[in-house]
């Protein structure tokens, strides 16, 4: 029998008087109660009870020590009480972990209003392309791109991560627009080394019947920070195929056009993803953020399966 179980079986007998009391108090049976104080006397060598064939007594030793563990048990109570509130009332620091370019481009763009509607949750905020532990550095939830490999982790698929082939109107005018993949092999293309691997990003363009299939091409440049690649690209520097939410702000502004319909790499698994620890109680505060950042995307025409890029009009049409 546990040790909170046989404390409460003290406290009751205490209350009661009688182990018969304590019993119906503790929904047991007499000989289950006088067994419970038998071993507790036993484990600490004391007389907590006088007995006899009339009266139970409770003694000196046994008074004191019953005073204590009714201290603890309301103590223990009133943490439990406090733990529950916390884990369902939206509050407290709540530590959100973004790759960059998401965390720059979108997630900074809806974090005042979370703030205020939610104003007894404190923000830490990380922006890095580091693939943290984020059990072992205590995260409460991660946004990252990409694909998730951690059993150990709740992977929830904000959207997909879709590509666009973009350039500025300036170097199109310069340079003339591709039309065909072969064309590309004429064209400036600013590449994006990827940090952890040190390879290129693939490229998917079409063919002569309008799919899109990988293609091997010269980068003229390279970099491996993506916002620097999407401005190097509206500076006219070359053609960047760009992931959805690095080419949005450029192609809202004019400073990048679409030559072609969005690109879905073809790997299911890949993705935009709010990443946190498997656990049965979620707190509040990561269900309501998650629930938040969810709607948020749902207004701009983003869900686990679309972006807005599936809606984005190209220069050029198959």
């Amino acid at each position: 029998m546990d040790k909170l179980r046989t404390l409460e079986m003290f406290l009751a007998t205490c209350d009661s008087g009688s182990f018969a009391s304590a019993a119906k108090t503790c929904n047991t049976d007499p000989s289950t109660v006088s067994k419970a104080i038998s071993r507790l006397e036993a484990q600490l060598n004391l007389v907590l009870f006088q007995r006899s064939t009339r009266q139970l007594r409770i003694t000196d030793s046994g008074q004191r020590y019953a005073n204590t563990v009714r201290k603890f048990i309301q103590e223990l109570a009133n943490v439990e009480k406090e733990l529950k509130h916390a884990n369902d009332a939206p509050s407290g620091t709540l530590r959100v972990n973004s790759a960059v370019c998401y965390g720059h481009l979108y997630l900074s763009k809806i974090l005042p209003a979370f703030c205020k509607r939610y104003p007894d949750i404190k923000l830490d905020l990380e922006i890095n392309d580091l693939h943290v532990d984020i059990i072992e550095n205590n995260i409460d939830i991660a946004i990252r791109t990409g694909f998730v490999k951690d059993s150990r982790l709740v992977a929830r698929r904000l959207s997909p991560m879709d590509f666009l082939t973009c350039a500025s109107p300036e170097y199109l005018h310069t340079h003339g627009t591709p039309r065909t993949a072969k064309d590309f092999t004429h064209h400036q293309w600013i590449g994006f080394r990827i940090k952890e691997t040190r390879q290129l990003q693939p490229v998917y363009l079409p063919n002569e019947q309008g799919e899109f299939e990988l293609c091997e091409l010269q980068r003229t440049h390279l970099t491996d920070d993506g916002e620097s690649m999407a401005s190097m690209c509206a500076q006219g520097m070359g053609i960047a195929q760009l992931p959805h939410f690095l080419a949005k702000h450029y192609l809202d502004t004019g400073a990048l056009v679409s030559l072609y319909p969005h690109i879905r790499p073809p790997q299911a698994d890949s993705g935009v993803f709010a990443i946190y620890p498997k656990r049965e109680y979620l707190p509040a505060k990561v269900r309501v953020f998650l629930d938040f950042l969810v709607t948020s995307l749902e207004e701009q025409g983003e869900s686990s399966h679309q972006t807005w890029a599936q809606h984005c009009d190209p220069k050029i049409r198959f």
